[in-house]
């Protein structure tokens, strides 16, 4: 059964899929885009009854830093191959949301051969699809999301580069094979009952539980699921009636499902229930940071554009809180090395150095001034100095230098003396 719904699901996915030119299959110029999977990986496959050129699928994992590789068998399952853990992803768990919010995606893409980038400025890559026909319904923005090499990320899963040569190897063989696109998963984490649980009150939950079920029909099967849009959310393994198509904004046809996909999703659910209650009641890590929603995508957005411009910017992008409080990660400040960032360094330069200027000159300026007002008071202090010298040369006169006094005139009681003197001499003369 699960072989005949893979076989079904791979043919009804080929019919909806624009074929591809020859020379994006086979145009494969560089000598790293040429490179050999290693004997050990050729070997496992061989052993897991897997064919080189066989279909290949993705599946990511944000907060286990992991890429998978899985490969389809002869048997029509698939069987993973090979994992990497991720050199460097960028944002927080959670979807993207708009142009410059740093996130790296969160969904079911599809990479086809014209996507798969063999001269990338981070030495190989390949576009894996975003936006999709969700991300679209959801008006969510954004381009050139890629899976690449050189350990360097601004919204992309970037591996190193032996890493990312092995993956595009895997990729470029299944196209060779003739695998018309291949599947990417993209998870927050890997969506166990336990990790649901540590995050079921994180404000993108119910869009991880919409990504759950997908990751459950892979669980269940070993076989990507076929993805469908409708009514702005995913739907997995649906069926929808002769004539009648999934709209991704318009309203879900009356789809179904097969009978024994039903009862094993059943199954699959009571154990996972199950678990969910247990790991409620049990001690598990800490959440991981996540974004916030539309807000916090705005504001990390608004500082990447700045950042673009040219201008001086924290070397982190903010983060929101909960409240509303916005949050700066660094208080460090930069701007991009880039001819923009350059410009406006060079145009600060300028402007520091004409303020800087107007500042030595006012400066100056107060200084003569200042300067002047000390003169003036210098020669006021001295003018008041030179004329309290001459008040007190008048003040006090030498002897040498007084005026001749006037004879001083006699008073009553002098005259009454000289009356009595002589007196006494006449009477001296007349034996008196």
């Amino acid at each position: 059964m699960f072989a005949k719904l893979a076989r079904s699901a791979l043919v009804i996915a080929a019919l909806g899929v624009a074929g591809c030119t020859e020379s994006s299959v086979q145009d494969f110029a560089p000598q790293h885009a040429n490179k050999q999977l290693p004997a050990k990986i050729i070997a496992e496959m061989r052993a897991k009854g897997m064919n080189k050129n066989a279909p290949i699928m993705a599946r990511i994992f944000k907060e286990e830093n992991t890429v998978e590789i899985w490969k389809q068998k002869t048997n029509g399952r698939y069987d993973i191959i090979a994992s990497y853990p991720i050199c460097k992803w960028s944002g927080k768990l959670g979807p993207k949301f708009t142009e410059g919010d740093r996130q790296a995606p969160e969904g079911f893409y599809t990479v086809r051969p014209s996507q798969m980038n063999p001269r990338s400025g981070y030495h190989l890559a390949f576009n894996i699809g975003y936006p999709n026909a969700y991300d679209r319904a959801n008006g969510r923005t954004g381009s050139n999301l890629m899976v690449h090499g050189a350990c360097s990320s601004s919204g992309c899963y970037s591996m190193n580069d032996p890493q990312i040569e092995e993956i595009y190897a895997f990729g470029r063989d299944a196209f060779q094979g003739g695998q018309t696109e291949f599947q990417i998963q993209a998870f927050p984490f890997r969506m166990t009952a336990a990790n649901m649980a540590r995050y079921r009150n994180d404000p993108n939950y119910e869009f991880w539980k919409m990504l759950k079920v997908g990751y459950d029909n892979f669980e269940i099967t070993k076989v990507p699921p076929k993805v469908d849009v409708c009514e702005k959310r995913y739907v997995f393994n649906q069926v929808a009636p002769e004539g009648t198509t999934f709209n991704p904004s318009g309203a879900c046809p009356a789809s179904a499902q097969p009978d024994a996909l039903k009862v094993a999703y059943s199954q699959y659910q009571s154990k996972y229930d199950a678990a969910f209650a247990s790991a409620l009641n049990s001690s598990n890590p800490a959440p991981k940071p996540t974004i916030l929603g539309t807000k916090e995508a705005a504001l990390v957005a608004d500082w990447s554009k700045r950042r673009a411009r040219g201008e001086r910017v924290t070397m982190d992008p903010p983060s929101l809180k909960s409240d509303g409080t916005v949050v700066e990660t660094t208080t460090r400040m930069g701007r991009i090395d880039s001819p923009l960032g350059r410009k406006m360094a060079a145009l600060d330069a300028e402007k520091a150095a004409a303020k800087k200027a107007a500042e030595e000159k006012a400066q100056a300026i107060a200084a003569a001034k200042a300067a002047k007002e000390a003169e003036k008071q210098r020669i006021a202090e001295e003018k008041a100095a030179k004329k309290a010298g001459k008040a007190n040369a008048i003040a006090v006169v030498p002897p040498e230098q007084a005026a001749p006094q006037e004879p001083v005139t006699q008073t009553a009681s002098s005259d009454g003396n000289m009356v009595s003197k002589v007196r006494k001499r006449l009477l001296g003369l007349f034996g008196g």
